[in-house]
């Protein structure tokens, strides 16, 4: 059964990389080859999971992702990331599971977002970004609190849909988050959130050398240069692991090279896919020390000097997806 595969290695002293979220937003759909284009890229892959639906919040991360130290959308399940670094000489690279916290300072102690910048539901607590929207999208059904430059400028309960100011956030309560709240801020409060923290679960903080850009994938694939798939630890399921799909992966190979990879599928007589024993086993063959899968299927894309190399398998053609990895030249000194 034959398999097609793309491989892209890249050394990390030549080259740079950067994640993109489509229409450098946190909600929205673009091509791997228009962030590209946009962005001038020399070679792309599609990256991390998301949500694909018809709502106006489709193209939300469903894993952690971090752009330009930001982070766009919350960890799940401490699942795996590829976290990177663009150093002076070189670029860094690390595969972690991450669990990401949202701390905002309030009254001489600490409240706790538990989503940030996508849909909220009716028992939740989110905190939107100015690199959401223009407002939260919000329905009537909870409250609003409008902070900008740590203080809080407005209160709105049962409207919805506030604006969120270039300096600031907003924060959106409903349910039993609104309960949990014994008071609510008023107009002028001090309300402050510095950044996310990024927690590896074995308790230590990430390095925040690596909070430049950070885009998850499901599951692990090698670690330590051995085979460990992690999909029982990491939410995924069986049935994901085992079926032959159209797969999109990363991995530092051993010699500290960077392997992009895409492996076509579901196209009878030219390409079938891989399943994620086979794609960890044809990664270790090529010396990854460390691996991890990102989002495949229709959405699996390698863009390279200006055009899609690799066969995306819906009929369509390419797909539109969340976000992806750009790669750049190295400005020389």
């Amino acid at each position: 059964e034959p398999i097609h595969v793309n491989l892209l290695k890249l050394d990390l002293t030549k080259v740079r990389l950067d994640v993109a979220h489509a229409m450098d937003a946190a909600i929205g759909l673009e091509k791997t080859s228009s962030i590209a284009a946009r962005y001038g890229a020399l070679a792309a892959i599609n990256a991390g999971f998301f949500r694909l639906d018809n709502s106006i919040f489709r193209g939300d991360a469903t894993g952690v992702l971090v752009i330009d130290g930001k982070l766009f959308s919350e960890s799940y399940e401490s699942r795996t990331a590829l976290a990177i670094s663009n150093q002076a000489a070189r670029t860094e690279i690390a595969f972690e599971k991450l669990k990401s916290e949202i701390p905002l300072e309030f009254n001489k102690g600490y409240i706790y977002p538990i989503g940030i910048n996508r849909q909220r539901t009716d028992d939740d607590f989110v905190i939107y970004t100015p690199e959401f929207h223009r407002t939260t999208l919000t329905s009537e059904n909870g409250t609003e609190i409008v902070v900008r430059r740590n203080k809080v400028i407005g209160v709105s309960e049962g409207k919805g849909s506030s604006l969120i100011p270039a300096e600031g956030f907003v924060l959106s309560l409903s349910g039993s988050y609104l309960k949990n709240i014994k008071k609510l801020p008023k107009i002028g409060a001090k309300i402050k959130y510095s950044g996310a923290v990024l927690i590896v679960p074995a308790s230590q903080r990430l390095n925040t050398a690596f909070n430049e850009d950070i885009v998850g994938g499901v599951p692990q694939l090698i670690k330590n240069g051995k085979i460990e798939i992690t999909w029982q630890e990491e939410k995924s399921s069986k049935a994901f692991v085992e079926t032959r799909h159209p797969r999109t992966a990363v991995a530092k190979l051993k010699d500290g090279k960077f392997l992009m990879v895409t492996v076509d599928g579901r196209q009878a007589g030219y390409s079938v896919g891989m399943n994620l024993n086979e794609l960890a086993a044809f990664l270790l063959e090529l010396g990854a020390a460390e691996a991890m899968n990102l989002d495949g299927g229709g959405s699996t894309t390698m863009f390279l000097d200006g055009k899609v190399v690799n066969k995306p398998s819906d009929k369509e053609g390419e797909r539109s997806v969340s976000d992806a990895i750009l790669v750049f030249p190295r400005k020389r000194n």
